[in-house]
C-alpha cells in the first residue's frame, strides 16, 4: 500500500512530453526537462537525506510505497543521466544536477503546502494537492508566490 504522499503523486507519461519550441498553454518549452518522475524521487532522496545520511533504495521503496524493482530501474535512469551516484555500500548521494532539482522541487512542494494551509486546506490534502502544483507552476508564479508568502510571514525571508 502506497502512503499518502506517493499515492498523490503525478507521473508524466513519455507522450505528456513538449518538445523543445512547441508551445503549450501560451509558453515555448526551452528544452525537455526531467519528468515528474524523476523529480520525485530526486526530492524522495533529498528529503530522506535530510533525516539520514545514507539513503538506500530501501529507503525510497519504504517512503513512496513503490516496488523494489520500480525504484532499481529508477535509480538506474537516474544514474545514467548524470542526477545521482550509487556508492559501493548502496548510499545513494545527488550529483549537482540532482541536487539543484530535487531542492528545488522542494521548495515548490513548501511552498505550495503552505500556502494551501494558510487559506484553510486540510495539511493532509494540502501536501497531496502540493505535490501535484510542484511539477506545472511556472517559474514567475513560483517566483511571485514566495515574494507574496514572504510578504505575508508565510515564509522566513532569505
Amino acid at each position: 500500500m502506497r502512503n499518502k504522499r506517493a499515492a498523490s503523486w503525478t507521473f508524466r507519461r513519455s507522450t505528456d512530453k513538449i518538445a523543445a519550441g512547441e508551445s503549450f498553454a501560451g509558453k515555448v518549452a526551452v528544452m525537455s526537462q526531467v519528468s515528474d518522475s524523476a523529480e520525485n524521487y530526486l526530492e524522495s532522496i533529498y528529503v530522506l537525506r535530510k533525516k539520514n545520511d545514507c539513503v538506500r533504495s530501501i529507503d525510497i521503496v519504504r517512503f513512496l510505497g513503490f516496488s523494489k524493482p520500480s525504484v532499481s530501474i529508477a535509480m538506474r535512469k537516474l544514474r545514467e543521466s548524470g542526477h545521482i551516484e550509487v556508492a559501493d555500500n548502496g548510499c545513494i548521494s545527488l550529483l549537482p544536477k540532482g541536487e539543484a532539482v530535487a531542492e528545488e522541487t522542494y521548495k515548490r512542494h513548501v511552498l505550495m503546502r503552505s500556502f494551501l494551509m494558510h487559506i484553510g486546506v486540510d495539511p493532509d490534502k494540502a501536501d497531496e494537492d502540493a505535490c501535484k502544483m510542484e511539477h506545472v507552476i511556472s517559474k514567475e508564479t513560483f517566483e511571485a508566490m514566495q515574494e507574496y508568502a514572504k510578504s505575508i510571514g508565510l515564509l522566513p525571508l532569505k
